[in-house]
């Protein structure tokens, strides 16, 4: 996300309450990249982290699908798609 400028460290996170948000993906309240940056990926480093379990299932890769690509997507967009559908096979690999 760094390289393809869709991770933005000068940007300050979201208000709480916009990263409270009871929609999936707080897709009301954040753009995707924003979910990604400032709820999945620290979310997820935490867990990690902590030795805890993955989640039970994932299809995050769907919803970056639906979310990033346009009429030709960027390569920085396809990558982030790209790790995302890793992270659902992985999720998958380990649920069985």
């Amino acid at each position: 996300m760094r390289d393809g400028r869709l991770w933005h460290d000068e940007v300050p996170a979201p208000a709480p309450a916009a990263m409270a948000s009871r929609t999936p993906f707080c897709a009301d309240t954040l753009t995707f990249t924003q979910w990604l940056q400032f709820i999945f990926v620290p979310r997820m480093r935490d867990l990690i982290e902590a030795g805890g379990p993955l989640p039970a299932a994932s299809g995050i890769a769907v919803m970056a699908e639906a979310k990033l690509t346009g009429a030709s997507p960027a390569d920085a967009e396809r990558h982030v798609i790209e790790v995302l559908a890793a992270f659902d096979r992985l999720v998958a690999r380990e649920a069985n």
